[in-house]
């Protein structure tokens, strides 16, 4: 809502609320850069300290800054509440260490980011929590991987880096009826093109580092809540981690936000470009974009989707050589471990994201090893491709 209208996600981005002055209000949001607040009253300082919601004490409990950047991603994700970390992966470990116990079992999707894959695998050597892995496109593949001790569900919305995308309505409803928690990153897609609370997630994570920030210069991580219990239970457990963002973090974050529609809109439309020019390029043996028709879950992302992303990946028909050769090639694009900015950044995944994995689980998460993972920036197509062309002539 604005001043008690409702409005469409594009104009909610833009018009982030900063807390009122009186008679006026900053039309940006201040940057309170203050470690701690002062107060009058101890029991206002002691409420401040033991609930999430009653004023502001302390910066690694609450920021108004902070706050403010919170409030808007719940907003844009049809949740309860959000909490900021400082990374995405310091959202992802705050959840997992949070609500999982020794000995509990997570159904997770097979293609994830390397450091999800990194981080389940330490909490099974450390606190043998087990984990599952399914494919996402068939329900069946959850009941079949259920037991007693199942605890929570872990999907993307577009993984990282096959742009696979999980038929979500289906796996959250059963997953709830199994009485397991549900986590959805949807760091790929963000709050335009997809919102898992509204096909059933109780919790989403962001690396706010990739579109939502979308210009190279923060690192934050969010968590958005569809219940206000389940975040209130978890917000003292991130302030004991210490995992909360630097206001300024909060901040570029809000003032990237307010672009976030339309650099999408120009990050999907580059990436529909370059998929169907990769597809028919010699040197390439598979292309990867969800709304490519032949992509293996194009249905699913018509159902789920809004847009089919920024993102899409590539297999060179030379393998790992190839793939290598391409990323030393490239003049305009930039080998990058990051995504969702307004430059193109590409990454050789089974070198660099997704080198925890050995050559087997590289094969079940679909990664090659010639695979390329393209983060379509703003630039002019022409000339992203002109790039691309020039880089394939020697793979």
């Amino acid at each position: 809502m604005v001043g008690g209208m409702t409005m469409h996600l594009e104009t909610r981005a833009i018009h982030v609320t900063a807390p009122s002055l009186g008679p006026s209000r900053p039309l940006g949001v201040p940057i309170y850069q203050s470690s701690t607040f002062a107060f009058t009253d101890p029991a206002a300082c002691a409420d401040a300290l033991n609930d999430p919601d009653s004023g502001f004490g302390y910066s690694r409990y609450r920021n108004p800054t902070t706050r403010a950047l919170e409030e808007a991603i719940a907003d844009l994700e049809s949740g309860q509440a959000a909490i900021a970390t400082s990374s995405g992966m310091g959202a992802i470990n705050a959840v997992l260490l949070s609500l999982l116990r020794s000995g509990d079992h997570v159904i997770a999707q097979n293609c994830l980011y390397g450091g999800t894959f990194a981080v389940f695998r330490q909490l099974a050597e450390r606190f043998g929590i087990e984990v599952s892995y399914i494919s996402g496109r068939d329900p069946a593949e959850l009941w079949a991987a259920l037991r007693p001790t199942s605890r929570l569900l872990f999907l993307e919305s577009i993984a990282n880096p096959t742009v696979a995308v999980s038929d979500q309505p289906a796996l959250l409803a059963q997953a709830h009826s199994a009485g397991m928690t549900t986590v959805v990153d949807n760091t790929f897609a963000t709050p335009l093109l997809c919102r898992p609370i509204e096909h059933g997630a109780d919790i989403v994570v962001h690396s706010a580092t990739k579109y939502l920030g979308g210009h190279d210069d923060v690192t934050l991580g969010l968590v958005v809540f569809a219940e206000s219990g389940l975040y209130r239970d978890l917000w003292k457990r991130t302030v004991d981690l210490g995992v909360a963002p630097d206001p300024f973090a909060s901040w570029l974050t809000i003032r990237g936000m307010k672009t976030l529609p339309l650099r999408i809109a120009r990050h999907c439309a580059n990436a529909e470009f370059l998929a169907g020019r990769l597809a028919a390029h010699p040197a390439v043996a598979r292309v990867l974009w969800p709304g490519l028709p032949g992509h293996p879950d194009h249905a699913i992302a018509r159902r789920v989707l809004t847009g089919f992303g920024g993102m899409l990946s590539f297999d060179l028909a030379g393998g790992r050589e190839a793939g290598l050769e391409f990323v030393k090639r490239v003049r305009l694009a930039a080998l990058a471990p990051s995504l969702g900015a307004t430059e193109t950044l590409i990454l050789h995944p089974a070198s660099t994201s997704h080198r925890q994995m050995d050559a087997a689980g590289l094969r079940a998460a679909g990664i090659g090893e010639g695979t390329i993972r393209v983060s379509a920036g703003l630039e002019h197509r022409d000339d992203i491709w002109a790039d691309f062309e020039q880089a394939l002539s020697g793979s």
